[in-house]
């Protein structure tokens, strides 16, 4: 039985100081309930908590420890880096080395603005989307998280449906009457948006893999369906890549399910792991964004030098070696695992899953939507977070979240997962 005396005095301290004890509401275990679980430090595929205890990691920090934790090469360049300075306020070559590392990865990118995170990225996506087509509306999908931006706070999936907020203060009428939402894969429905409102939307913004209901893959012909609609109506087709981008294929989603967007947000993985986020996409739509432009968008941090570094570093181990191969072997044979422990249980359950990303629903119809993911037992999913939890297992401490690979999982973790799975799973029917 794991003991967390010493998380559990940390969570009570940081009540006093954080709102709620923690700097990101998923981490305060709202959800599955119990107490959250405080790391110390992580090697390899485990995390290791100020207890003591060891867990077999499938967070990832949400996505960018794509190699596992403390790479010794990444170790290196952020240690290295430091002794420059942690920041400048002014232009470095490692800029320019991130900039060209990524363009020559990702296809359809010409230019590409660093920014310091994923919600910035995104929210400086549609500034751009609007300031270039001269429209204001944007559509989104229910389930998908873009950051905590006003705009995507409408329907907005893991993090809102894990704490139960329906609507969030703070977010204007005005706001919200130029956001319009979609059920994920849902082309008629889009096309029905599109057509009444004629004229008046920027931008359609999309994850292409869906990670924050679970992962929610995309419907045959629905991302092709976008593409043609952008197209005919000259909206800007944005692909949120903040989860699937360098994860799914060195050149992310695009390049995986070849659907060319016009915009391309990044986060997580371009930094190692460091706050970090990029925009990019065409020239034409680009070179709208100041000091080309009048599309205004700033950072004193964008570009920071030791988050380049660190970006520099993994993705070019990544572009070395196919990880990418081994990440989608292991996510395929822990399925596999998976879906043979909860049969033998006899329990409603889907696991979805698109190269390292993967997510259990219990649930008896498929998942491919926000309302199909919330109408699975999330109650027996808490529970069995909590099994394996108690078994070394660390899962999102939410239904609505995809699980994330890394290449240092080794075939005996992912037994012992299975293997633990089983346990859990049996002890909760």
């Amino acid at each position: 039985m794991f003991q967390l005396t010493s998380s559990k005095a940390l969570f009570e301290r940081a009540q006093k100081n954080i709102p709620g004890g923690v700097n990101s509401p998923v981490r305060a275990f709202k959800s599955v309930g119990g107490t959250p679980v405080f790391i110390q430090s992580a090697k390899g595929a485990y995390l290791f908590d100020v207890d003591g205890n060891r867990y077999i990691d499938y967070i990832a920090s949400w996505g960018p420890m794509i190699l596992g934790h403390a790479v010794p090469e990444l170790v290196k360049a952020i240690q290295e880096q430091a002794g420059h300075s942690t920041s400048y306020g002014a232009p470095t070559l490692l800029e320019i080395e991130m900039a060209e590392l990524v363009n020559s990865m990702v296809p359809n990118v010409d230019l590409i603005r660093m920014v310091s995170s994923g919600t910035e990225a995104c929210m400086s996506a549609i500034r751009l989307a609007r300031g270039y087509t001269g429209k204001n509306k944007i559509i989104k999908f229910e389930g998908c998280y873009h950051g905590h931006a006003d705009s995507f706070l409408v329907k907005a999936g893991s993090g809102l449906a894990t704490l139960d907020i329906q609507t969030v203060p703070g977010v204007t009428a005005g706001v919200s009457v130029d956001t319009l939402t979609c059920a994920y894969n849902d082309v008629e429905g889009i096309r029905q948006l599109v057509a009444e409102h004629k004229g008046h939307i920027a931008a359609i913004i999309v994850e292409p893999v869906a990670g924050n209901m679970g992962c929610i893959l995309p419907a045959p012909g629905f991302l092709e369906s976008l593409r043609q609609i952008c197209d005919e109506e000259n909206i800007v087709l944005i692909f949120d890549e903040v989860m699937t981008g360098f994860r799914l294929a060195k050149g992310g989603a695009q390049e995986k399910l070849n659907i060319r967007a016009d915009l391309v947000t990044y986060g997580k993985v371009i930094g190692g792991g460091m706050p970090v986020g990029a925009f990019g996409g065409k020239l034409e739509i680009m070179q709208h964004i100041a000091p080309l432009g009048k599309v205004y968008q700033a950072g004193t941090l964008s570009g920071n030098p030791i988050a380049m570094r660190a970006g520099i570093t993994l993705l070019s181990l990544l572009n070395k070696e196919d990880h990418y191969t081994s990440l989608e072997k292991k996510t395929l044979y822990l399925k596999a695992g998976l879906e043979k422990v909860l049969a033998k249980a006899g329990i409603p359950f889907v696991v979805n899953q698109f190269g390292s990303m993967i997510s259990v629903h219990f649930s008896d119809r498929p998942v491919t939507d926000f309302a199909s993911s919330a109408a699975s037992d999330t109650a027996l999913f808490n529970r069995f977070f909590h099994e394996m939890l108690q078994r070394g297992i660390y899962l999102p401490p939410s239904a609505y979240e995809s699980w994330f690979l890394n290449d240092a999982l080794s075939y005996e973790d992912l037994d012992y997962t299975i293997g633990s799975a089983e346990e859990s799973i049996l002890s909760l029917v």
